[in-house]
Formats: C-alpha cells, structure tokens, sequence
C-alpha cells in the first residue's frame, strides 16, 4: 500500500527509550493499525529529550522541543500516548501540552490556525482509574490547539483494580483493544486525507 500520509507518535513515558514502556508498545499497535491503512509512521520516546517548561514555541538554549514541534508540523496524524499517574495524564505528557500552547498563535499564510488539518488521536495505558478523564482532558487541549479529532479516537488499557500490571506484559492483546485500535488506524487515516484534500475555509 502507498503510504501518501504520516503520523508521529509523541510517547510521554516517564521511562527512557532503553526502558520498556507500554505507552510505547500501544502506540506502536495504533502506528500498525496507520500504516494498514497507508499511514507511514515514527515514534518518539520524549523522556530521551530535553524539553524545556514554557509556553514558547522555543525556550533557548538547550531546549529539543524545536526539532519535536518540526516533526509535529510536518505530519499527518499525531499519536499522543501518555500513562496514567495518581489518575492523570504524566507529568511529561502535560508539559507537552503545554508547550504546544504556543501554537495558537501560529498560523498558515491564509490565516488559519497553523495545527488545523492535523488528526490526533489519544492512547492511555495504566494500573489504575483514570482514562476516561484523560483522554476528555487531552482531547480537549489538542482541539483547542487547531488539531481534529476523528470518531472512536482513543484507545486505551486499565489493569483490574488492586491488581497491578503493565500492559506489555500481557500475553496478548485484549479483543476490545485491538477492535477499538483498528478503529483508531482507519477512522484517523480515513480524517486525515478527507483534510488534506480539502483544508478547512480560511476565516
């Protein structure tokens, strides 16, 4: 299959890329589920980069977010992946909302919200309550910022309550996960190119 669209997956484990993260390992589920559907797509572990607290689109020196905000802007679809902590999103998946507050003064040369066109779609893993909540949260943000979000467009995995485990450690993925990923790959993808044929009108 042609893949004419791209995704980035933004992985807000605490954890760093020599850690294995089940954030990561779902969000690489919904990057498959994309690439089904000729969506070409790359993961990045944020906790392996220095993203400076703030509000600019560029903190100065010694702040990797620049490069990060680059590879948002130049893809299709974002994959938002973050852990559940104390049932909320982790502390790096908020800075990063956060540092994408910075795109709303961003625009394209027609005046447009420089994020619109963009799909996005969340993925929460956890041992504990919370996801709900998060996803309502995250998806709330990212909207504000310009990004669309398509139907049915989380996924998510709770382990049972007082009995902790990580969802890489499954033996397999759960029937419903998996429905509800494939769902995630074909209604982002399917978005995605409805956007990019035609923009959303310029105010």
């Amino acid at each position: 299959m042609t893949h004419d669209l791209s995704a980035l997956a933004l992985v807000c484990s605490l954890k760093s890329g020599s850690e294995p993260s089940s954030s990561e390992v779902m969000a690489q589920q919904v990057l498959d589920a994309l690439r089904d559907e000729g969506v070409a797509g790359e993961t990045v572990r944020v906790a392996d980069h220095q993203v400076l607290p703030g509000t600019a689109a560029d903190m100065g020196p010694g702040d990797e977010w620049p490069q990060i905000r680059r590879r948002i802007h130049d893809a299709d679809v974002l994959v938002f992946a973050t852990p559940t902590w104390v049932g909320h999103p982790s502390s790096i998946a908020q800075r990063i909302l956060e540092r994408l507050d910075a795109e709303l003064s961003e625009t394209d040369d027609e005046g447009r919200p420089a994020l619109y066109g963009k799909v996005a779609v969340v993925v929460v893993v956890g041992n504990e309550d919370g996801a709900h909540k998060i996803v309502a949260d995250v998806f709330q943000a990212l909207n504000d910022m310009g990004l669309t979000i398509p139907a049915n467009g989380s996924t998510y995995w709770n382990s049972e309550a007082m009995n902790p485990r990580d969802y890489k450690d499954l033996d397999g993925t759960p029937d419903a996960v998996a429905a509800t990923i494939a769902a995630v790959g074909r209604n982002a993808a399917h978005l995605a190119r409805v956007l990019s044929a035609q923009q959303y009108p310029a105010g």
